[in-house]
């Protein structure tokens, strides 16, 4: 089932991973994904589709617009 989610911006980290920031609109709820892995990333934690915790990294917006997740 998905969820009805505001794009807050992209991140790249310094390994190179670019980093997705959403809210789920129902709960208000921030949430980060790992879009892309960085080709020189060694981090196991950065699985491309799966989630971080925020606090992991810088807060930037860069673009905004709505998606479904």
């Amino acid at each position: 089932m998905s969820s009805l989610v505001l794009l807050l911006g992209f991140t790249t980290l310094g390994c190179g991973c670019v980093i997705g920031r959403y809210r789920e609109l129902a709960t208000r709820r921030e949430l980060s994904y790992v879009e892309e892995k960085g080709h020189g990333c060694q981090a196991h934690a950065h699985r491309r589709n799966h989630t971080l915790p925020s606090e992991r990294h810088p807060r930037t917006v860069e673009s905004q617009g709505a998606a479904r997740a």
